[in-house]
């Protein structure tokens, strides 16, 4: 994954302004920017349906954007700091609600007909991806967290400790050594230890 260049950071600024004063084309801008990352982070957290929590987030993120203060830095922490909010009272709600099954009408599921996936699907079902993000679930959960944050979300170590409520060193240690366990895992598999 890559880190923005300076003129990247700069239409993303530009966006995020015009959006906070109501440019929908300038919202579109940030969400095209951030979606893609916001829907890796909760696939790394294994949510059951990343799509609708995304949606969840962003509709969160509408409604309080007009009072949103600060840069694309903030944006980014804020933005992840609602969505892993909503994830655990998802979380939460699973565990106080009994599952529901529901039985698809068998007709129904004849007539429906196969769409294509969306870019973000494709992206994000990319091999590579998928398999790193697998990798990251082996991880106790909270290391794969902090590396989430960390390297998906691409959240300074600062941002990922305020909202973990950790100490920014516990964060640097638990990335290292989550990285560091994940490189060993890919030598040994690489080695021919799977």
């Amino acid at each position: 994954m890559t880190a923005l260049d300076t003129g990247d950071v700069d239409e993303l600024e530009q966006a995020l302004v015009a959006a906070r004063s109501g440019d929908e084309r300038g919202f579109a801008t940030v969400w095209r920017e951030l979606h893609p990352r916001l829907l890796r982070y909760l696939r790394g957290r294994g949510e059951e349906s990343p799509e609708d929590l995304a949606a969840e987030t962003w509709m969160h993120v509408v409604h309080g954007l007009s009072s949103f203060e600060g840069g694309v830095p903030e944006f980014r922490a804020w933005l992840f700091t609602i969505a892993r909010h909503r994830a655990v009272d998802r979380g939460r709600a699973r565990t106080r609600t009994p599952a529901l099954v529901s039985v698809p009408d068998p007709i129904e599921v004849v007539r429906q007909v196969p769409t294509t996936p969306s870019a973000e699907d494709e992206a994000v079902g990319n091999d590579a991806t998928s398999r790193a993000l697998a990798l990251v679930a082996t991880l106790p959960p909270a290391q794969a967290e902090m590396v989430l944050l960390r390297v998906v979300a691409g959240l300074d170590v600062a941002e990922v400790a305020r909202l973990l409520d950790k100490q920014p060193g516990t964060v640097r240690v638990g990335v290292h050594r989550a990285l560091r366990s994940l490189s060993q895992t890919l030598g040994h598999r690489a080695g021919g230890g799977e």
